[in-house]
């Protein structure tokens, strides 16, 4: 898989990056659906153990069906998108996510529930997957952090509507027939990024290396750029270079470096428990004493934290670098969550101080490896494999979040909150990783990544 280096962006012409920013944000909607789909169960666990008699390992099974069907989706969606292009399967992501909206809400039992989550688990894998890469391939160096962070503010954005709409649903229906709506009112964003895409243009780069190259000019001239001409030779020369410099595969000593570091980031993002938090937040603020009703209202709290903050990153990524944030996010990751596990385990929990340590751990984890993540994998690999690299660190990234989501239940029942103090514990060990190994991506052109670019 290879990635389009878009050159420098006149800073007069409007056109430019107003096309960019355009194709990048609407491919972003497919991140929309992913926060969207993930957190949608948050509010309907209740009434799903309840509909379908699940005992809390069975609960945890359900609510992480949907990641299993992102791991698979997560290995499966790079070949495709290198055969059949990035629009080809962003189109087949958006009719999944119609397709599983309409399926849950309409599930008569509890196989065919878990059939239409997986269902929806391929999507969001697959997306994971594709969207980074489309936006990173139609995106100038100096403008890529911001841009391909914009897929997580969209994925945050998605979580916040998912809080909003179940709280508004619980208020109206009863639980026996709001969880349906739930996960049926998701079909709505999901045919908006389904008409979306059809009007997105295909990645320029991948043209090129397709040999299209009379397409790939007419999409880089719709995007605005000053010298297409230019910009096609300047792919094709670093498309020989990787010819050259290609290995047999991903898993070479060449590549040690930035597999490595693909795998860590991915298990450190879900071992800080971010996914523990948003599936189930409404029954930790139970566990901290909140009602029903207000349990789902502070989860609009996090949801909107998140957002507020994931926004902060977009600004601060490309100025300040990604190992910046990693090292001030870590800390205070650290710090709200040992705070969170410390209350819990009090006799009479301070409710305050609970929701404190949640928004903070929400908002360090928003400005810091919530946005880099996808960025820092999407960039850190050489071109001659930066699809497979792609591939791998969203794969381990979701076998994480489905193990993660799948357990916490039982561990949580086990030992109490000192479950997060052992992701507060995961948080410190992501700041001495971050200090030692991880190299700076920010403002390396990708066709420069394999050039050693990354410091």
């Amino acid at each position: 898989m290879h990635s389009v280096s878009t050159g420098e962006v006149s800073g007069d012409d409007a056109r430019v990056t107003a096309a960019i920013v355009i194709s990048a944000a609407g491919a972003a909607l497919g991140g929309l659906l992913f926060g969207f789909d993930t957190a949608v169960i948050s509010g309907a666990t209740q009434a799903l153990q309840s509909r379908f008699a699940l005992s809390d390992g069975g609960l945890g099974f359900t609510v992480a069906s949907a990641l299993i069907g992102t791991v698979i989706g997560s290995l499966i969606a790079g070949a495709p998108a290198d055969r059949y292009g990035r629009r080809a399967v962003m189109l087949s992501v958006a009719i999944a996510y119609v397709a599983s909206s309409l399926g849950t809400a309409l599930a008569p039992n509890w196989p065919v529930f878990l059939a239409f989550r997986f269902l929806g688990g391929l999507a969001i894998g697959a997306a994971s997957v594709v969207t980074p890469i489309y936006i990173a391939e139609v995106s100038p160096a100096r403008f890529r952090g911001r841009l391909v962070a914009m897929n997580q503010l969209n994925i945050v954005l998605g979580i916040l509507v998912a809080f909003l709409s179940n709280y508004l649903i619980a208020q109206a229906l009863p639980a026996d027939r709001a969880w349906r709506w739930m996960f049926g009112i998701v079909t709505v964003p999901s045919l908006l990024y389904l008409t979306t895409v059809l009007f997105l243009p295909e990645s320029p780069r991948w043209l090129a290396v397709r040999g299209a190259r009379e397409r790939a000019a007419a999409v880089l001239a719709r995007l605005g750029f000053l010298d297409p001409a230019g910009e096609l030779e300047r792919i094709a020369a670093a498309a020989r270079r990787e010819v050259a410099q290609r290995t047999p595969g991903l898993f070479q000593p060449a590549y040690r470096a930035p597999v490595a570091c693909a795998v860590a980031i991915a298990m450190f993002n879900q071992l800080s428990g971010i996914n523990a938090l948003l599936y189930y937040a409404p029954r930790v603020f139970e566990l901290a004493g909140a009602g029903a009703d207000s349990a789902l209202l502070q989860s609009i709290a996090v949801g909107g934290t998140n957002l507020v903050f994931t926004v902060l990153a977009l600004f601060l990524i490309d100025r300040f670098g990604r190992r910046p944030l990693l090292f001030v996010g870590s800390l205070v990751c650290a710090a709200a969550l040992f705070l969170v596990g410390w209350q819990l385990e009090q006799a009479a929990p301070d409710g305050t101080l609970i929701l404190v340590g949640l928004l903070g751990f929400i908002a360090a984890f928003a400005m810091s490896q919530g946005a880099v993540i996808w960025v820092f994998i999407s960039e850190v690999f050489p071109s001659a494999v930066r699809g497979k690299g792609q591939a791998l660190g969203s794969t381990t990234h979701w076998v994480m979040a489905a193990a993660i989501t799948w357990l916490f239940p039982v561990v949580a029942g086990a030992v109490g909150g000192w479950v997060f103090a052992l992701f507060g514990a995961m948080m410190l060990a992501q700041f001495v990783w971050t200090w030692r190994y991880m190299p700076e991506t920010n403002g390396v052109a990708l066709e420069d990544m394999d050039l050693g670019g990354a410091r």
